[in-house]
C-alpha cells in the first residue's frame, strides 16, 4: 500500500473539494465582475465563500482576502507592507528560519535599500521573542515570523510577539501560518496580528488558491493591479471554482482537526518514540513543535538515499520543504539551530495528515528499519 509522509508539502485534495470545483468551473462560470445576473451569482458564491472562511477564523469577512496560495500572500503581505510605509520607514524584522518566499521577499528589498535584521533562533528552532523586542528601531515597520516551520514542525511564540508589538503601534505583524492552520488554536485579534497567510494545498484543497488575513483598518499596497478586485488589494478575475472548493476544504479540516488531532498527537508520538530508539537517529524537532511535522537524521545516509530507498516501497517522505528539496545544500533552519552541517545533509521530513493511521506509521518504522539495515550491510561489503 501507499503511504504518504509528505503532507507538508501538499495534501490529498477532499473529493468534495474537487467536486466543488469541477461543479463551480462547469455551472456557474460566468466572470463576477460582470453586470448581469449570471455573473451576480457567482460574484454571491465567493461572499459565502468569505464568510464561511471568515466564520471558521473567527474574522470579519471584509478581512479574508483571497490570493493564489502561500507564496502569493507572503510577498503580499511584506512587500505590501513595504511599498506602503516605505516612507515611513525601512527596516523589517524576520528571522533565519523562514519559508523560502519570505526569506527572498526580505533579500529583493534589501536591494532596494531596505534593511533588514534576521533573528538567529535556539536549539529547538524557536525564536526569542526579547530578540525581536530588541532589534525594534525607530524606522521598523514590519515584523514578519513564521507560525509554524515548515521543516521542523517549532512553533513560534507569536502571542508573545504581538504582545510586545502591541505596544508599538506604527509596526505591523505578518505571521506566515499556512503549516499552522487546523492545528494550531490562534486568535489573530486577540494576538495582535495584522497580517496571516493561508494557504489550501496544505488543507485538503487544491493548488493555486489562498488567503492573506488583513486586519481591518491595515492598508497594503498591491503587487497586481487592475480590475479592483478583493478591494483593491489583489486585482484579476477571481478564481471562483477554487475559492468554494478552498472554503469547502477549510470546513472539512476544521472538522477532521476536532476529530482527529488527538489521534495525530498519538502517531507522532510514537514516531519520535520509534525513532529515538534507533542506533544513529537524531531527532531534531522538540516535543513542543506541532504535531504533524517530525525531522531526524540518520548519520551514516545522506537523507536522498533514505528517501529513495523507501520510494521502492511506495512510502513518500522528504528532506527539507518542497521548495527547497532539490538544492543540494544543506538545510539553513537547521544549521541556524545548531545542527551541524554533516547531519544537516542527512535531515528527513515526515510530515503526517488527520488521514494517516497508525497501522501506516508501524508499516513505516519496519520499512526504515529493513532499509538502513541493507544499506548498513551494503556499506560493510562495499568497504
Amino acid at each position: 500500500m501507499m503511504i504518504y509522509l509528505d503532507n507538508a508539502a501538499t495534501t490529498k485534495p477532499y473529493k468534495e473539494a474537487l467536486d466543488a470545483y469541477m461543479k463551480v468551473n462547469e455551472v456557474y462560470y460566468a466572470n463576477p465582475s460582470s453586470l448581469h445576473s449570471f455573473g451576480g451569482r457567482v460574484e454571491k458564491l465567493i461572499g459565502q465563500s468569505r464568510k464561511q472562511i471568515a466564520g471558521l477564523l473567527k474574522i470579519k469577512e471584509k478581512e479574508v482576502f483571497f490570493t493564489s496560495g502561500g507564496t502569493e500572500s507572503n510577498n503580499l503581505a511584506i512587500k505590501g507592507t513595504a511599498l506602503q510605509f516605505g516612507q515611513r520607514g525601512k527596516h523589517i524584522i524576520t528571522t533565519k528560519v523562514e519559508h523560502p518566499s519570505v526569506t527572498n521577499s526580505m533579500k529583493q528589498l534589501e536591494s532596494l535599500g531596505y534593511s533588514i535584521t534576521y533573528i538567529g533562533v535556539d536549539h529547538s528552532g524557536k525564536v526569542d521573542p526579547k530578540k525581536v523586542e530588541n532589534a525594534i528601531q525607530d524606522d521598523t515597520i514590519l515584523v514578519s515570523v513564521m507560525h509554524v516551520n515548515n521543516e521542523t514542525g517549532a512553533v513560534q511564540p507569536v502571542g508573545e510577539i504581538g504582545s510586545i508589538l502591541k505596544r508599538h503601534s506604527k509596526i505591523l505583524f505578518h505571521v506566515d501560518g499556512v503549516q499552522a492552520c487546523g492545528k494550531i488554536p490562534l486568535s489573530f485579534h486577540e494576538h495582535y496580528i495584522d497580517l496571516y497567510s493561508i494557504s489550501a494545498h496544505k488543507i485538503h484543497g487544491l493548488k493555486g488558491t489562498g488567503m492573506l488575513f488583513v486586519r481591518d483598518g491595515v492598508a497594503l499596497s498591491p503587487l497586481l493591479t487592475g480590475g479592483e478586485q478583493e478591494g483593491n488589494i489583489r486585482s484579476g478575475t477571481e478564481n471562483t471554482g477554487g475559492i468554494v472548493s478552498f472554503a469547502k476544504a477549510m470546513r472539512l479540516y476544521f472538522d477532521e482537526s476536532h476529530e482527529h488531532l488527538n489521534s495525530m498527537r498519538g502517531i507522532s508520538s510514537y514516531l519520535r518514540n520509534e525513532l529515538v530508539a534507533m542506533e544513529g537517529v537524531t531527532v531534531h524537532t522538540s516535543i513542543e513543535s506541532a504535531p504533524h511535522i517530525l525531522n531526524f537524521s540518520i548519520k551514516d545516509f545522506k537523507s536522498e538515499v533514505v528517501v529513495h530507498a523507501l520510494d521502492r516501497h511506495q512510502v513518500y517522505v522528504s528532506t527539507t520543504s518542497a521548495c527547497s528539496s532539490k538544492k543540494s545544500k544543506p538545510s539553513p533552519t537547521l544549521l541556524s539551530m545548531g545542527v551541524g552541517e554533516e547531519l544537516a545533509d542527512r535531515a528527513i521530513r515526515i510530515s503526517l495528515s488527520f488521514q494517516n493511521t497508525m497501522e501506516e506509521a508501524e508499516k513505516f518504522m519496519q520499512l526504515l528499519k529493513d532499509e538502513t539495515a541493507q544499506l548498513q550491510k551494503t556499506m560493510r561489503r562495499s568497504r
